[in-house]
């Protein structure tokens, strides 16, 4: 079980990793610029180098995570918004790999009703060029994948759907650096009920179907605050939201889930995760192997 939360990176970054050991994280996820402005924060190889030996012999905390900024958008029609876009992506990808980050986790961006057939080319020529352009890895280090994360299906946003993501990665040619990540509330806004033990197999069965398990890094373990299928990114710390804790349970006690990081995005207080939404997520995976290992009671016959 891999408990971790997205906490503040902070300009030195490695203080990201006892900020997720206060809270009982075993996992982070940073930003490493302001998720909401184009300007990349700077930072030196032997910062990134630092990060590495810190997180290499880190007792508790296994992954890192990176979240791309929330501006970039690599299906806008906007060639100088484009163009920043993949800049950014460049960049962000970059200090990911100079960290040792086990991947970037990324909002495509909406195609403003264009249409997804419209803007694949491009997306997929936006992830080629971050890819091949970015920075690599010191020697030693693997170059960590782009986690394309789904979206919660509002407007014209690029990902709603896993055969959506599966065209992105077949335009690319099954580039291996292109993974998944799944975010619970998206998942659930976007219309996928997967808050029963059949509902998750035939989520895991879709995933295996399309995208490929084996690109399933991580998850964002959130509730929601939306009903399912209301197309709204809207998160809920667990257990107070529209999916419940049984509900997520059932997807995060699944055999090819539950040894994944999954990541809480939740609000907490209005500040983030918490140490009890960090336990409340144990509790809940716990809950759910159950689902999956507990034998059936026979029914009894008279």
């Amino acid at each position: 079980m891999n408990i971790g939360a997205h906490v503040r990176g902070g300009g030195k970054l490695v203080p990201s990793l006892e900020a997720g050991v206060e809270i009982g994280a075993t996992s982070v996820q940073v930003f490493v610029q302001s998720p909401r402005m184009w300007k990349p924060s700077q930072y030196s190889p032997e910062l990134l180098g630092a990060y590495r030996e810190a997180q290499a012999a880190h007792p508790t905390i296994t992954h890192t995570f990176c979240h791309a900024t929330y501006l970039i958008n690599l299906a806008s029609a906007d060639r100088e918004l484009y163009e920043k876009s993949v800049e950014c992506l460049t960049n962000n990808l970059s200090v990911a790999r100079g960290m040792g980050a086990s991947g970037v986790v990324l909002h495509v961006g909406s195609h403003k009703g264009a249409g997804f057939d419209d803007v694949i080319k491009q997306v997929a020529q936006a992830f080629e060029r971050a890819l091949d352009d970015a920075e690599h890895a010191p020697a030693g280090v693997a170059d960590c994948p782009i986690l394309i994360e789904n979206a919660a299906g509002a407007g014209g946003t690029v990902g709603r759907s896993l055969d959506e993501i599966a065209a992105l990665i077949e335009a690319c040619g099954n580039d291996e650096r292109l993974g998944l990540c799944i975010d619970t509330q998206h998942l659930w806004a976007s219309g996928v009920d997967y808050s029963s033990v059949a509902g998750t197999k035939r989520l895991v069965r879709d995933i295996g179907a399309t995208v490929g398990l084996e690109r399933l890094r991580c998850l964002h373990l959130n509730d929601s605050k939306i009903e399912l299928g209301g197309n709204r990114d809207r998160h809920a710390n667990i257990g107070e939201g529209t999916i419940g804790a049984k509900g997520l349970s059932a997807l995060v006690g699944h055999p090819k889930i539950r040894n994944l990081p999954l990541l809480l995005e939740v609000p907490g207080d209005g500040d983030g995760p918490r140490a009890k939404d960090v336990a409340q997520a144990r509790r809940v995976v716990m809950a759910g192997i159950k689902m999956y290992t507990t034998p059936k009671k026979k029914e009894v016959t008279s």
